[in-house]
């Protein structure tokens, strides 16, 4: 990743910012306030500004149940209960802002999660910068035969080389055709004084979608933790997993007791069905559990099994 001169001095003039707050702050968090977290080949992500912390979620908590909360001594235990207890509601109280520099074809991803503010760099107003996400080698995958939405296995040797060569060719192509009917370089330079551009709004049709976009982000806690159980996941793809473990290491900067819940219980813990309790409980007491009377499909069987590493009985 690579600031321009006016972007590293923006970022510097704000961290030399002394503003005083009778607001409550998170002191690890604000160590890497505005601080550009390089992503990928071109990204990156900074926190621009929050709202709350821990004891937001608890002051919010206690307001809403009142005398109840006298029997969970501290915060770290009240946060808990939350979590565990799905009672959302007090995490919504805690806000962050992100500044993204992420691809197109991420962001179309990313926007599929609709609870958030979002204000995306305009190429209808502006023109956008030559920069293209080219992935490394180990992570130019096939496509999984197993797995519609998947990676299989890592292509290797020429035509891993055919295929970088392909992506990035085409990306400057379509760029330099951009700048052709624009009848403007990113630098705004004129290409032919004696032609009229394309309308940017118009001319933006033709990049390819691993070109960089930017935009903040912001939204409360609890969605955030719905948006980093998804996306930080072994599931997710690659690249915009990337992003969600750098959003997960603020998270933690920022709200350390509900982190450590959130972990324990949303992203280490698992969901079982009532037929799946009954199940376990069953095999707890060492009973015997017939597969085709369990009312569970194969795949959940297999899920189940697998969530509880009991791999002997899977079919």
């Amino acid at each position: 990743m690579k600031l321009t001169t006016e972007q590293a001095q923006e970022i510097k003039d704000q961290q030399n910012q002394d503003n005083k707050t009778k607001r409550v702050t998170a002191p690890e968090l604000e160590k890497i306030l505005y601080e550009a977290i390089p992503l990928l080949d071109h990204g990156f992500i900074r926190v621009v500004d929050y709202m709350g912390d821990d004891t937001s979620i608890v002051q919010a908590a206690r307001v809403s149940y009142g005398k109840g909360t006298k029997k969970v001594s501290t915060d770290s235990g009240l946060i808990k209960y939350l979590m565990r207890h799905w009672h959302s509601t007090p995490f919504e109280m805690c806000e962050i802002k992100y500044h993204v520099k992420l691809p197109i074809f991420i962001a179309r991803q990313w926007i599929r999660h609709r609870t958030a503010n979002v204000n995306e760099y305009s190429a209808r107003y502006s023109i956008l910068d030559k920069e293209f996400y080219l992935p490394k080698t180990e992570n130019l995958a096939a496509q999984s035969q197993s797995n519609r939405q998947g990676r299989g296995d890592v292509l290797q040797g020429e035509q891993a080389t055919k295929v970088l060569n392909l992506l990035k060719n085409d990306a400057e192509q379509t760029y330099n055709n951009y700048e052709m009917m624009l009848n403007e370089r990113y630098d705004g330079s004129v290409i032919n004084e004696k032609e009229v551009g394309l309308a940017r709004e118009l001319a933006r049709m033709n990049l390819t979608l691993n070109t960089y976009t930017q935009w903040y982000w912001k939204t409360d806690l609890l969605n955030l933790m719905n948006f980093l159980r998804l996306r930080a996941d072994h599931h997710a793809q690659y690249e915009i997993r990337t992003y969600a473990d750098a959003m997960l290491d603020t998270l933690k900067k920022w709200v350390p007791i509900t982190y450590e819940a959130f972990m324990d219980y949303r992203v280490g813990g698992t969901e079982v069905s009532a037929k799946g309790k009954i199940i376990l409980q069953k095999l707890i007491k060492g009973e015997d559990v017939d597969v085709d009377q369990s009312g569970l499909s194969k795949r959940e069987w297999n899920e189940l099994m697998i969530a509880f590493d009991l791999k002997d009985k899977l079919i």
